[in-house]
């Protein structure tokens, strides 16, 4: 892969988003829809990195290609290491896996994978409205159990 690297600035207020797609199609792709959104971006391109910045930055948004660094579902290590990610911050970022083999939306598939969001490679154009949508949803979903960890100090 040749050098897409991209380390923004983050300040206060910021939706931040970590990109670990190393396909150049989609890493253009999905750059754009987050840029549209308003993100700042960091991208990882191999798993040291990638596991030094969940451990450093509070993310909004984790977009994981399925093959991301040749590997499946079984082997990718992003994957893998956004599972040993404490559930305190973990359930603070809305994690997206791309790939041929989802379903978009699919919501037992995403759970299957640990993750909060499947995207389809057919449904990329609409990336950032499908992210929107979700991520509205569950950011209704999750709003009570917030307010709770919020009052009782944990949040």
């Amino acid at each position: 892969m040749e050098n897409r690297t991209r380390h923004d600035i983050f300040e206060r207020g910021d939706r931040t988003s970590l990109v670990c797609v190393d396909e150049p199609e989609l890493y253009n792709t999905t750059i754009g829809q987050l840029t549209a959104m308003g993100c700042k971006i960091h991208t990882g391109l191999f798993i040291e990195d990638i596991a030094l910045k969940l451990r450093t930055n509070a993310y909004d948004v984790v977009v994981v290609s399925e093959h991301f660094n040749e590997a499946d579902l079984e082997s990718n290590r992003v994957l893998a290491e956004l599972a040993s990610v404490p559930a305190s911050q973990r359930r603070n970022f809305f994690v997206v896996l791309l790939g041929p083999g989802m379903v978009t939306g699919d919501e037992v598939q995403a759970f299957r994978e640990s993750v909060d969001l499947v995207v389809g490679l057919s449904d990329l154009a609409n990336l950032g409205f499908v992210m929107q949508r979700a991520i509205a949803r569950r950011d209704e979903f999750y709003r009570a159990f917030k307010e709770c960890e919020t009052i009782a100090g944990m949040g």
